[in-house]
């Protein structure tokens, strides 16, 4: 299987580059695939990552992208269109017009013949608007409504979290909406609660700062943790959002002196691990979210407890994934420093916070979820190829829907039925997954009970041996 992989890649700084960087670097391991990655122009000349086929086709903030993209995907001929979008991807609040054009780009590979797949990071129906520094709200939210029929004209669109789904189903009448966990985009690692808490507090915050992600409300809370918490100490790291120049080092001028305050600056890979492990609490002080948190995700795979303004976004992941976060109330830094007065305190709470984390995080490793998406391609090719071979028609036409209904199963890949996902079922609970029948060669070995409607009936504590050991059954049956 041929894939391109359009995203922002390192060394790039813009958004979704670290994203971008863990599924690339997951999909290297597969033999089988060939992988390049379309990725953006980077500002001045850069050493590329060993390993990567790299093609920097596009630049953010630049109305017609459409061409450069087009011609090199009409030179690698690639199986799979695999877009890696905000709706900010191509485009910021300063270049609304680069954006929604970039946006487009999915159905016009499409029509161009290409199979195309959208994960989608966020809903514009759920941003924030206020707190993102957004005039013309109402045009703005009516560009994102036709932006997203735009995007949902692509073969297949992934969302990260289950409430997304829904919109998209409800709001919009799509049906080839998927939901994929965000996944851990590193290794799991055991947390050694003997780094934390011994001489030191620390309280942690990540990501890049200036926007919806602001320092000021945090700094606020902790003069009030401080004489009470003599051990708390403060961690910021990270660096400016591209929109916001200048204000991490504004911030960091103003506590220079103060030896319980420490900026970090920019954090290369290598250096999270240390970064994460060491700290006792990780506070994410946003007004608002673009989706699932990548950076709450990171701190699961170290087991760390999360203390988080009480955004939507963030309270659906939390109950959908089965995260331990402890929630305060947006802008308001006296609850803000009580949830952390409350945590800091009680390490048997630090204890069970971080082992349900970790324990969240084996359930949604990369390679767990991009195992998921190769076989919905797998599959999706192969009803493609099926739909062509009945009908003899270009695949963008008006009669692909149909057809694609007439030759394939309910559903593709396998799925959970509960939309609300497997997170939010109790242990003991039987995980039910939807098995079409392209798949269900090779599900004998799987200790399980058939239904009469090809479902399989799987408590969780088995799951994660037994279906790991049947994956590759799977995916051979497809």
């Amino acid at each position: 299987m041929k894939i391109c992989l359009v995203t922002a890649f390192p060394p790039s700084r813009w958004s979704l580059n670290e994203y971008g960087f863990h599924i690339a670097q997951e999909l290297q391991r597969y033999p089988f695939l060939s992988l390049t990655i379309l990725a953006d122009e980077l500002p001045a000349p850069a050493a590329e990552l060993p390993g990567f086929d790299v093609i920097r086709c596009w630049s953010p903030n630049r109305t017609l992208n459409q061409g450069p993209l087009l011609k090199v995907i009409r030179e690698v001929k690639p199986d799979i269109v695999w877009f890696n979008l905000l709706f900010s991807t191509f485009g910021n609040s300063h270049h609304p017009v680069a954006a929604f054009s970039g946006l487009t780009l999915p159905a016009i590979v499409r029509l161009c013949g290409y199979h195309t797949h959208v994960t989608l990071h966020h809903l514009m129906d759920y941003v924030d608007l206020n707190h993102s520094g957004i005039k013309a709200e109402h045009l703005y939210r009516l560009a994102g409504s036709v932006a997203t029929r735009i995007l949902l004209k692509a073969h297949s669109v992934s969302v990260l979290l289950p409430a997304y789904r829904r919109a998209l189903m409800q709001k919009y009448q799509a049906e080839n909406v998927h939901f994929r966990a965000h996944s851990i985009l590193t290794t799991p690692e055991v947390p050694d609660l003997a780094k934390r808490g011994t001489h030191q507090q620390r309280i942690l915050v990540f990501g890049k700062w200036g926007t919806y992600k602001r320092l000021e409300l945090l700094l606020e809370a902790f003069e009030m943790v401080a004489p009470r918490m003599l051990a708390a100490k403060l961690v910021i790291a990270g660096a400016d959002h591209p929109m916001a120049a200048g204000y991490v080092e504004s911030v960091a001028a103003r506590y220079r002196g103060n030896p319980r305050i420490v900026f970090t600056g920019y954090v290369e890979e290598s250096d999270i691990p240390e970064l994460f492990s060491s700290a006792s609490v990780l506070v994410m002080p946003y007004s608002s979210a673009t989706g699932a948190s990548g950076v709450a995700h990171l701190a699961c795979a170290y087991g760390l407890p999360i203390i988080s303004s009480d955004v939507g976004d963030f309270l659906s992941m939390a109950e959908d994934e089965g995260l331990a976060i402890e929630f305060y109330r947006r802008d308001s830094a006296q609850d803000l420093a009580d949830r952390l007065l409350e945590v800091l305190s009680s390490p048997a709470r630090q204890y069970e916070m971080a082992e349900q984390n970790f324990s969240a995080a084996l359930r949604m490793t990369k390679p767990q979820v991009v195992r998921q998406y190769l076989r919905s391609f797998a599959f999706e090719l192969d009803v493609r190829t099926r739909a062509a071979r009945l009908r003899r028609k270009p695949t963008w036409t008006p009669l692909h829907s149909a057809m694609m209904r007439a030759v394939a199963p309910a559903r593709s890949g396998l799925s959970v039925a509960s939309e609300k996902g497997f997170a939010e079922m109790p242990a003991s609970a039987p995980l039910i997954l939807e098995v079409p029948p392209a798949y269900q060669l090779g599900m004998n070995r799987l200790k399980a009970v058939p239904s009469d409607e090809g479902r399989l009936a799987h408590s969780r504590p088995q799951l994660a041996e037994e279906y790991q050991e049947e994956l590759s059954v799977v995916d051979r049956a497809a």
